[in-house]
């Protein structure tokens, strides 16, 4: 009896301390067994992208979240993007995030996942009405901030708001970049009747492409003032090109998003400024966001997460030194 006694002061003992142990938990660490929220990015090898996964990593870490980290390796893998989607939502996750890689063709897959899990829209749209937010940067107001960069830089090296420019396009068909587009020729054509968009170019997606369109739009235009690269693989691309022609103090550029070589095409002058985003904000509030779907709270239809431009001049101001320099680990 004495035995059977023990054991069992044991057992509640084990109970009680059991009990103890989850009483002690955070929600944050219990949760995480319960709640899976992946994240689905354009291009996982992207820095652009890895800030991104890096804000919903801190994300899931104190909401206490499971984020898987999902994505192609390439911003023109349209048909990986769709396949990681669906696999995503076959794994029944609380909700999904997704940056959509092109506009018309993630609107049904999109659609389709809405149906079984709620969707979380970040930077670019898609042609779809099922996001239950939508979290990105006025890219339009983002394209007006590059002409209105673009143009003063021109000014400053010339004196007048007046020349040849031309915009590149990373990919046709993708909506932050058409948007970045749209607002970029709408404010050269109503506020800088003195620059002329000689050319308005798409690429492949590929870094090396931007450099050689902008070295054969260098070679065939020696007239030309400016340049607008609407993403980090064209700055990447275009900067290139200026830096080995060695033409920063004759032809001013402005590229949207930054990384390590950008940074250092605008320490050097081969790009005159940057149009920055804040991608860390879009990955931590796109989690935070999704979290609350998955409660039934209530969340806003669309979130504007800002957009600066970055200059020699304001580069080492410490909130924009924050977005040029993220921590990433």
């Amino acid at each position: 009896m004495r035995i059977a006694k023990s054991l069992l002061s044991r057992r509640a003992f084990t109970a009680l301390a059991g009990a103890a142990v989850l009483a002690t938990m955070s929600p944050a660490a219990s949760l995480a067994q319960d709640v899976t929220i992946p994240i689905i990015v354009k291009d996982t090898t992207s820095f652009y992208w890895q800030i991104v996964l890096a804000g919903a990593r801190a994300a899931g870490k104190d909401l206490g979240v499971n984020v898987p980290e999902l994505g192609a390796q390439s911003e023109a893998d349209i048909n990986g993007q769709i396949s990681i989607l669906e696999n995503a939502v076959a794994g029944k996750p609380a909700a999904v995030v997704i940056a959509p890689t092109e506009f018309k063709a993630l609107g049904k897959p999109i659609d389709e996942a809405a149906k079984a899990v709620p969707i979380i829209g970040i930077d670019s749209a898609a042609d779809s009405k099922a996001f239950k937010s939508f979290l990105t940067t006025d890219n339009v107001q983002g394209g007006r901030i590059a002409a209105d960069g673009l143009a003063a830089a021109i000014k400053e090296m010339t004196g007048k708001e007046e020349g040849e420019v031309v915009i590149l396009t990373n990919l046709p068909g993708v909506g932050s970049l058409e948007q970045r587009r749209e607002g970029f020729l709408d404010q050269v054509k109503t506020k800088y009747p003195g620059l002329k968009v000689i050319a308005d170019k798409y690429g492949d997606g590929q870094a090396t492409t931007g450099l050689n369109m902008m070295t054969d739009l260098i070679t065939a235009n020696p007239n030309l003032v400016g340049a607008f690269a609407s993403n980090l693989i064209l700055g990447q691309g275009v900067g290139q090109a200026i830096a080995e022609n060695n033409l920063g103090s004759k032809l001013k550029v402005i590229a949207f998003d930054s990384d390590d070589k950008t940074v250092g095409f605008l320490k050097d002058g081969s790009l005159a400024g940057l149009v920055v985003q804040d991608p860390y904000r879009m990955g931590y509030d796109g989690i935070k966001t999704a979290l609350a779907v998955s409660k039934g709270e209530s969340v806003p239809e669309n979130v504007d997460t800002g957009a600066n431009l970055v200059t020699k001049v304001n580069m080492s101001d410490p909130k924009i030194d924050a977005l040029i320099n993220p921590k990433i680990k």
